[in-house]
């Protein structure tokens, strides 16, 4: 069956209907593909005086079938750029057969769904519920089916760049604004009449704006002087965000650039190029693989039990009106929760409500949120220091500092107040779960919650089930994260769970470079090339020295309890002697860095504190940030700490920053070929120290060549 029907409208307007018989979504993929040439090449043959495309799916088109995506490689490159060629002739042809075509987007139109659309005359969307975009970078790719060419000659190079290099997505009214749909309409119905309208109403031949006759580009073409101006800043802008490990964004700034200096033929042969050469690359795979088919199974809940009934939290406590405690009170009151935000003190309570009125006055001011919907929001939360207040709650989510004894004393508070039965959850990063819950009278009804800084901006939750914690509790808190829009990771009781322990490797290891006289700036430098979002010094500095201080000293004390002894390491002895010399963080204006009038740079003090042995390959000193966290990461799946690989690898991306490109700590490992992993692993555990000793499992797996997947 047919992905397009044909349908014969009255006045020889022909309707193509899009509607995918093996989806829900419209996806651009080989039977597409095929289906749609040969649509072409019926309209050849059939007389008609314009076309209209729609869709039977609740959206317009989903884009490219990241399934077939993801297997090309360099065996099957040529013949995957004859088949995007062979797609993109057929919508060049209905750009150029002298007749109106128009597009009806019903829904969203992202990817290909748009590249398809801007292949027509005239495009009419519906006002709401439809989001327009070119996301492809976000996955590593770029437009593919003439998007980056299209786009960049309606728009002009320096307008087109952040829906291009930044996958910007837009509603339909900033589409009418850019001049990328024509009309808008309020119902899906009157779409078909609409496009029949136009295309009644259209007399002689038919081109798209770039292909008429003195068409200039808006802010002309490269060769124009303010163009010509901004093509040498462009490269290392991209390359200052980018570090140079992520493909995309350079590959879609040449198409850009060139596609201008050619026909629009020559101009789609050279996208398809990069295209294909992107597609079959390693970052595209790691990124498809993660951000697509991984992300969307937790969505999906993948990680959630098999518990029926579905949770809706109405009303929330937060204990501890701190940054962290007022955080979470914005997230859930953003969503439409009420809240109970509880401190020691109505003024303490106050400043944290606050905190959300500061973030809800920026997104006023920047347009992002009316005046109205934010008062609705601040109204959501109470601050207060009655506990008595959180009576009636669904959820109450302690967020003091880690000090277990501190924990223990606000958790008994509240439940007297809520009841034994209420859902109670604990924002520990380090703490374990299981001990921490013998400070409630229901361990079935206690789970962990670990948000990130800032929660405003951090998508993830990391969910920690406890030894006692029931089915029915963890269901409940992965549909409560599902309720405030952050995406849930599930992982069983340990010291530090799995993100903090995967991060604490991190810093610890940049500690160590420093204790063996490693200079901070390669270290630093070494991340930021690696494709970390910040270097490893820099976030000890704004978390704090003194506060890793404190979870070591509850960890040697949780140890010395269970009859363990901790072992000092040298990165320790860089943090105990830091702390010494005053220097404690970014909040006390000394670190690893000095902070004047808003300012950083590195202390000079560290070559002359530390010890300076000779130097290190710089190669080395980026494997090693990289390869402590994913043999940790192993160590962790082995374990038991973290049960999926889709968890582990968003997990380390979207809450401690492991670098994008890699597709996430065991995409890392699973990209090198396991052999040759292990055998890079094995040189820096020779060089380096046994925190880089390879597991058992992963020799067996790299004997095998089993790559980290989750099973279907």
């Amino acid at each position: 069956m047919s992905s397009i029907q044909i349908k014969q409208l009255e006045n020889e307007i022909v309707q193509l209907i899009l509607d995918n018989p093996n989806g829900s979504s419209n996806l651009m993929n080989q039977a597409f593909t095929a289906d749609f040439i040969a649509v072409v090449e019926t309209l050849k043959s059939t007389p008609f005086r314009g076309i209209v495309i729609t869709s039977a799916k609740k959206t317009f088109f989903a884009g490219g079938d990241l399934s077939e995506l993801i297997q090309v490689d360099r065996t099957t490159a040529a013949q995957s750029y004859e088949g995007v060629q062979a797609l993109k002739l057929a919508m060049r042809w209905l750009e150029t057969c002298g007749k109106p075509v128009v597009a009806c987007i019903n829904g969203a139109a992202l990817g290909g769904g748009l590249e398809l659309a801007l292949h027509c005359h005239h495009r009419i969307a519906v006002t709401k519920g439809v989001s327009l975009g070119l996301p492809e970078v976000t996955l590593g790719l770029l437009p593919g089916g003439g998007g980056v060419v299209r786009l960049t000659r309606l728009l002009g190079l320096q307008a087109a760049m952040p829906y291009l290099l930044e996958g910007k997505q837009f509603k339909p009214a900033k589409a009418l604004e850019l001049g990328l749909v024509d009309q808008l309409v309020e119902h899906q119905d009157e779409l078909l009449p609409q496009a029949m309208g136009f295309i009644l109403a259209t007399e002689g031949e038919v081109k798209q704006r770039f292909d008429q006759k003195g068409y200039r580009v808006p802010g002309g073409k490269p060769s124009h002087p303010s163009v010509a101006g901004l093509l040498p800043i462009a490269p290392a802008m991209i390359r200052l965000k980018t570090k140079g490990v992520m493909p995309a964004p350079e590959a879609i700034l040449s198409v850009m650039v060139e596609s201008l200096q050619v026909d629009v033929d020559a101009a789609d042969r050279i996208e398809s190029r990069y295209f294909v050469e992107l597609a079959s690359g390693a970052v595209a795979k790691n990124m498809i693989n993660t951000f697509w088919f991984q992300l969307n199974a937790l969505k999906s809940g993948a990680s959630r039990p098999a518990v029926e009934q579905r949770f809706s939290c109405q009303k929330l406590g937060v204990l501890g009106a701190g940054m962290m405690g007022a955080g979470i009170a914005y997230a859930a009151a953003s969503k439409g929760i009420q809240v109970v935000l509880n401190d020691v003190s109505d003024e303490a309570a106050e400043q944290g409500k606050a905190y959300t009125a500061k973030l809800l006055s920026n997104k006023v001011a920047k347009g992002y949120l009316s005046e109205e919907a934010a008062t609705q929001v601040l109204a959501a939360i109470k601050a207060t220091s009655d506990t008595k207040e959180l009576a009636a709650c669904d959820l109450i989510i302690e967020a003091v500092p880690e000090v277990r004894a501190l924990k223990a004393e606000v958790t008994q508070r509240a439940i007297a107040s809520a009841g034994e039965e209420v859902l109670f959850a604990s924002n520990t990063s380090t703490l374990p779960i299981t001990g921490l819950a013998k400070a409630s009278p229901r361990a079935d009804r206690f789970i962990g919650l670990h948000f990130f800084s800032p929660v405003n901006k951090m998508p993830l939750v990391e969910i920690i089930r406890g030894e006692h914690t029931s089915d029915e509790t963890l269901a409940q808190a992965y549909d409560f994260v599902q309720q405030i829009a952050k995406t849930p990771i599930v992982v069983n009781d340990s010291r530090g769970f799995f993100t903090s322990r995967v991060f604490g490797t991190f810093t610890q290891e940049a500690m160590t470079m420093i204790a063996e006289g490693v200079p901070a700036a390669v270290i630093e430098n070494a991340a930021y090339e690696a494709g970390f979002p910040v270097g490893p010094l820099a976030i000890i500095d704004e978390v704090s020295l003194t506060l890793i201080q404190k979870v070591r000293a509850q960890t040697e004390a949780d140890m010395a309890a269970l009859g363990d002894v901790y072992l000092t390491t040298p990165s320790d002895q860089v943090l105990d002697a830091m702390i010494e010399q005053g220097r404690c963080g970014k909040a006390a204006g000394a670190g690893f860095y000095e902070y004047s009038e808003g300012a950083k740079q590195l202390w000079g003090g560290l070559a002359t504190t530390f010890s300076n042995q000779p130097p290190i390959p710089f190669a080395d000193v980026k494997d090693r940030l990289l390869y402590r966290q994913a043999l940790e990461a192993v160590r962790a799946l082995d374990e038991g700490v973290i049960n999926s690989v889709g968890d582990a690898n968003i997990g380390s991306i979207m809450g401690i920053g492991f670098p994008p490109w890699t597709g996430g700590v065991l995409q890392f490992v699973n990209q090198h070929g396991l052999a040759q992993f292990v055998e890079r692993a094995d040189e820096l555990a020779q060089g380096y120290g046994a925190g880089f000793s390879v597991p058992a499992s992963l020799r067996e797996r790299a004997t095998d060549n089993r790559e980290y997947q989750d099973e279907a």
